[in-house]
């Protein structure tokens, strides 16, 4: 094929363009990043092989790859386009993805995920699965169930956001999810794990007092989210965040805690005070460095425990950043984290 001056010129100009672009996107969002420099919201880990995924808040769904839970790697996201039925069902929703939940159960990986309208409970909880979490696998493909759970403003005092789904002692999957309103819901899924099970029985598990009058469809004052359910020893800790997230270096986030020996509750802080009724035991709260951190997992690998959370960065102008710090179990068996 031949070219035209003209041509050349369109073509290098072309050319330069899409170097800058790429150069432009790898700034913004680096292709490759260690912890404290990877911009992330709500992260969640698992690990396959030898190798940790971690997902977190964004457009389709962060997905981040590494051996050694220090250098990440960035993969394709897990949606390339919104999913239809959360498009139909949440006015507005364009496929920013929040808090997903990364779940491994009987061969198969289950995502679920928040898509929502800021500060209204017009909520859905959905689900995708796959049967591998490698991409170079010849079984890797999202596959997407949609929707789990939606909340309704002015039908429901909750907000179905912020999954997390766990598997009791018998064998039973359980999701715990909520953010403000009346507060941390917990149910039972069905084999599926695409639905509440039947008979249906909720529980609220941990709660902030919401001031008298607050119309149904506002958040409101009972700042409370973000909830993650681990086993540790004899008991389920229930950790969950308080106040606010997401306003860069004026965030209040803190990580708060109770335990249960059932994964129903109730949850008791260290005081004896059920979190279902304003008791919570702090775990982690901001610094100089870190005005607000928050919205935590918690996991095991490879015979220590974890804590993955995300805090705002003073020295970035308070953006949102990925931090990793072991759990150390005080005399009592409570969780105890430097930040």
């Amino acid at each position: 094929m031949k070219l035209n001056y003209r041509s050349f010129r369109l073509l290098l100009s072309s050319a330069c363009k899409l170097i800058c672009l790429l150069l432009i996107i790898g700034h913004i969002i680096p292709l490759q990043a260690s912890n404290g420099k990877i911009r992330a919201h709500d992260p969640v880990m698992i690990k396959q092989d030898s190798v940790f995924y971690l997902f977190t808040t964004g457009v389709g769904i962060n997905v981040w790859s590494g051996t050694d839970m220090q250098t990440w790697t960035r993969e394709e996201a897990v949606f390339s386009n919104p999913p239809e039925w959360a498009v139909s069902t949440i006015p507005g929703f364009s496929g920013h993805i929040w808090a997903p939940d990364i779940f491994y159960l009987d061969g198969k990986y289950y995502l679920f995920y928040s898509v929502s309208r800021f500060g209204r409970n017009t909520s859905s909880i959905g689900l995708a699965v796959n049967k591998s979490l490698h991409p170079h696998d010849p079984g890797f493909g999202w596959e997407d169930r949609g929707k789990v759970i939606q909340s309704v403003p002015g039908r429901d005092l909750w907000n179905a956001i912020d999954p997390n789904v766990i598997k009791d002692d018998e064998g039973g999957v359980w999701m715990v999810f909520g953010s403000f309103w009346s507060g941390i819901k917990l149910f039972r899924l069905n084999d599926s794990l695409d639905a509440p099970a039947c008979p249906q029985e909720w529980y609220t598990v941990a709660a902030r007092p919401r001031e008298f009058g607050t119309p149904d469809y506002q958040a409101g004052d009972a700042a409370i989210e973000a909830p993650f359910i681990f086993r540790s020893g004899d008991y389920y800790y229930l950790f969950v965040s308080y106040d606010h997230c997401c306003r860069g270096l004026n965030s209040t986030y803190k990580i708060m805690v109770g335990r249960s020996e059932e994964i129903i509750g109730p949850y008791l802080d260290r005081e004896g005070r059920d979190m279902a009724f304003g008791g919570a035991s702090l775990v982690l709260e901001g610094n100089d460095k870190w005005p607000g951190v928050g919205h935590n997992s918690a996991y095991t690998f490879d015979g220590k425990d974890y804590l993955i959370f995300h805090g705002y960065d003073a020295s970035d102008e308070g953006r949102s950043k990925l931090l990793i710090r072991k759990i150390i179990w005080d005399n009592e068996g409570w969780p105890t984290v430097e930040l």
